[in-house]
């Protein structure tokens, strides 16, 4: 697996983290898809920034395990495969178990209501914005889902467990991106599950959570596998974000 690399930059609020978040994203939301040659300079003009900051971002992607780099290829973005999703996901619940176990342990009346708290937000949110296509991403739900799986984790009492746990959502939300997850029934089940799995923590029934964990990866990822292995990949999602249409017209007029 690839160094962890921080999610909060040293210098924070530098160009190099701003366009490492941004490129972070479009990686993830498949705008940028498997493969992707990422030519410096026209990153540079997508992205508004200078050479030294988008290097500084590419190399922490690598970092990352989001891009790949060589001297003779430059940078790309990492292929997708059955192999790597089924090594991933094993990964991701070896790692996410022992994290939720530690928190079930440790975890005090205030992480409690946060688990509680995070669910609520998630619940409330549809997948898909009224009127949109099933494919368009909807922030406020993305971000959510992100805080209620973290949440979960965050009394395992290991900062490196939690950034590692953190590296594989991305790498995992990558796929269910590529594959398009964002149907009425897949909006249902992961619904369900989520309740059940922020239940089971909250009543602090280990054992229960855990096999509701791998339950809830398992199924997510086989659901993935069978999306892209019966389809072409597809066109790259619009996003419900203000900053998502800008960033689309100055790639528009910068031709890539």
């Amino acid at each position: 697996m690839p160094a962890m690399a921080s999610r909060v930059p040293a210098t924070a609020g530098t160009l190099s983290s701003k366009v490492y978040e941004r490129l972070r994203l479009d990686i993830i939301h498949a705008v940028l898809p498997p493969g992707q040659k990422l030519h410096i300079a026209q990153l540079c003009t997508r992205y508004a920034v200078g050479l030294s900051p988008m290097r500084e971002a590419l190399n922490r992607l690598a970092r990352d395990g989001l891009v790949t780099h060589s001297e003779q290829r430059g940078f790309h973005v990492t292929p997708v495969s059955e192999v790597h999703l089924d090594e991933l996901t094993k990964t991701r619940g070896w790692l996410n178990e022992l994290a939720l176990r530690q928190s079930i342990a440790n975890g005090d009346r205030a992480w409690e209501e946060q688990v509680v708290l995070a669910y609520h937000r998630l619940s409330r949110l549809p997948r898909a914005e009224p009127g949109t296509a099933a494919s368009d991403i909807n922030a406020p739900w993305e971000e959510a889902h992100r805080d209620f799986h973290k949440s979960l984790l965050m009394a395992c009492g290991s900062s490196w467990l939690l950034g590692y746990c953190e590296q594989l959502f991305d790498a995992a939300d990558r796929y269910r991106h590529l594959s398009r997850l964002s149907n009425v029934r897949e909006a249902v089940r992961a619904r369900d599950e989520h309740k059940a799995l922020m239940e089971a923590t909250v009543e602090r029934k280990t054992e229960d959570a855990v096999l509701l964990l791998h339950k809830h990866l398992a199924v997510t990822a086989e659901l993935v596998r069978g999306s892209l292995a019966g389809a072409p990949p597809p066109a790259a999602p619009r996003r419900r974000e203000r900053r998502a249409d800008s960033t689309q017209r100055a790639a528009r007029r910068s031709g890539g």
